[in-house]
């Protein structure tokens, strides 16, 4: 019978040699795909509106579009990793669309001068 702890060790072992080779694997997969690109492949343009998240004084959120940035325009990769400093687009899609949150700092406060 094994040691517990020799089991242990190969599989954590395993592990690690089967996400190195997912890995490669994905990184060899975009490379080809940049060989001969297709439309939205590897890598693909998202557009969507800049929507900010601004709290108010009484609890609520209030949902503005951005005067400044109406619209965010960012690309993403179709791998399973993020790759030449692009995300992935699973990862990506479903968090563009989320509002900015814009944080109000509270007043600052300054120490009273003692007379």
């Amino acid at each position: 019978m094994s040691d517990p702890r020799t089991i242990v060790k190969r599989a954590a072992l395993g592990v690690l040699y089967f996400l190195i080779a997912l890995y490669f694997g994905d990184t060899l997969s975009v490379r080809l795909r940049m060989i001969h690109p297709k439309p939205d492949e590897p890598f693909e343009s998202v557009t969507a509106p800049r929507v900010l998240a601004i709290p108010l004084k009484d609890g609520k959120t209030e949902y503005e579009l951005d005067a400044q940035a109406p619209a965010e325009t960012l690309v993403c990769v179709h791998s399973l990793f993020p790759h030449d400093g692009r995300t992935p687009c699973w990862y990506l899609k479903p968090r563009i669309t989320r509002p900015v949150p814009m944080l109000v700092p509270p007043p600052l406060s300054f120490p009273r001068r003692l007379s």
